[in-house]
């Protein structure tokens, strides 16, 4: 295995990437989500693509337009599907023996993949995916989070004796503790639209599909609050966080990339 450094063109402009090679004839594409440069944070995507790459996969990463070491305007995640388009076909170009190319994304990688549609790709592998229209901060973060999400978020806090501590010494926000709770028992607000697009999306795609949801992460918790939460595609990290830090969390994740590339 070996690693490589290379630009391709999206347009008029030239993106930046980066190939971890192997001899295998399925390769993966790692979709980079929010405003994260290809290595990923704290160079977990590169981590990652070494150890496919062991496996016998090549991975191909990229900085999509405005971000990162390429070039252009950074027009976020919704429209990205030309960056992805024209990293597969250098993926392609490069790797001549790829015959399948499954690609995988967190967060907002992942919606960027659904909303594409999966256009080029044999295989998708979609974790945590994003379905928030507008992303909530401050005080009003728990907006967006499903009543069930809320209230696992306030048993866990019961059960956590420093923050029972906080309460009962009245270093709680008890006008957020309300909203909070009042939250927890409001039927749950209509699907998003992006939920609604990501959905249709996905529906014209014809290979083969995962969604992992790690199940500590809000992220999935919104994901599945607006989506059929029997849906046999669907596999659970339970306890893990949104960027699978823990090891045991770090290898699931490998697994189920590893059981896409293969299948």
């Amino acid at each position: 295995m070996s690693r490589l450094p290379l630009s391709f063109g999206c347009g008029q402009l030239h993106l930046a990437a980066t190939l971890d090679t192997a001899p295998g004839t399925t390769g993966l594409l790692i979709v980079s989500g929010g405003n994260e440069i290809r290595s990923g944070a704290f160079s977990g995507q590169a981590q990652l693509a070494a150890r496919i790459a062991r496996a016998g996969f090549p991975v191909f990463r990229f900085d999509r337009r405005g971000v990162g070491d390429s070039e252009g305007e950074n027009r976020g995640f919704r429209h990205s599907a030309k960056d992805i388009a024209a990293a597969i076909e250098a993926f392609r170009a490069i790797t001549p023996q790829v015959t399948r190319v499954v690609a995988f994304g967190n967060c907002d990688a992942a919606s960027a993949l659904m909303l594409s549609g999966g256009e080029g790709l044999s295989g998708l592998v979609l974790s945590n995916p994003w379905t928030i229209d507008h992303e909530a901060g401050g005080e009003n973060a728990d907006a967006a989070l499903p009543p069930a999400a809320i209230r696992a978020r306030y048993l866990e806090k019961l059960a956590n004796p420093r923050e029972v501590a906080r309460l009962l010494g009245g270093r709680v926000n008890m006008g957020k503790l309300a909203r909070g709770l009042v939250r927890s028992v409001t039927p749950a607000a209509a699907h998003s639209d992006l939920a609604q697009e990501m959905r249709a999306g996905l529906a014209a795609f014809t290979g083969d599909v995962r969604i992992l949801l790690a199940t500590a992460d809000r992220t999935a918790q919104v994901f599945e609050a607006a989506w059929d939460a029997s849906d046999p595609r669907i596999h659970r990290c339970e306890g893990a966080g949104h960027a699978y830090v823990e090891p045991e969390h770090r290898d699931w994740l490998q697994a189920q990339i590893l059981v896409a590339l293969r299948s």
